[in-house]
């Protein structure tokens, strides 16, 4: 098991870092996350980013726990990771974004989410269009902050609703960005309580 070394050693750190893990099904992938190492491990990480942005189940949190070796500080190892792991998700927020114009033209796609068992469309239209209509932007940069929850229904709900490509990929990658440190910011919360 991998520990985020920016947290230390300590039986807190133990339970955050395996509750993390488990939570994140991106399967293979995430092993070659958890496994990446060295300069080309931020490489693992930009593709992972980017597939999670549109097509792979999970979190994206599990990019904290890439044991990147790169000759540098704890903090500037997660800010590179943090940075490289926004990059990746924005731009596969812009393909998912592409796919979601496209969907939107597309007649058939809607009706067949509306007859699945499960109504994704109507779900996702009644969280997300609240945010959109309140926030715009700053409400797919808000939604995509939430630690856990899953970046790809964000992401093609508001593909759906909006239309502005560069704004698209600057709210996801804020939002991304922004669900990192909250991650990082909750994990050392909850450290500094138990000490």
């Amino acid at each position: 098991m991998t520990v985020l070394p920016v947290l230390g050693d300590g039986l807190l750190t133990l339970l955050l870092t395996t509750v993390l893990q488990q939570h994140s099904d991106g399967g293979l992938f995430s092993k070659f996350v958890t496994t990446a190492t060295g300069w080309g491990g931020l490489a693992i990480i930009f593709i992972y980013s980017f597939l999670i942005a549109f097509a792979l189940p999970g979190v994206s949190e599990i990019v904290l726990f890439a044991p990147l070796e790169l000759g540098l500080s704890d903090w500037e190892r997660m800010a590179i990771i943090i940075f490289v792991s926004g990059v990746g998700k924005a731009a596969g927020s812009v393909f998912a974004f592409h796919l979601g114009q496209e969907a939107k033209q597309s007649g058939p796609v809607t009706k067949a989410l509306r007859k699945s068992p499960v109504d994704v469309v109507e779900w996702s239209e009644k969280k997300v269009i609240v945010l959109a209509k309140k926030f715009g932007y700053a409400g797919l940069a808000l939604a995509l902050c939430v630690p856990g929850f899953p970046d790809t229904l964000s992401i093609y709900a508001f593909s759906v609703l909006e239309e502005d490509y560069l704004k698209f990929a600057v709210a996801t990658f804020v939002g991304s960005v922004g669900r990192l440190v909250v991650t990082l910011a909750a994990i050392h919360s909850f450290q500094f309580l138990a000490a």
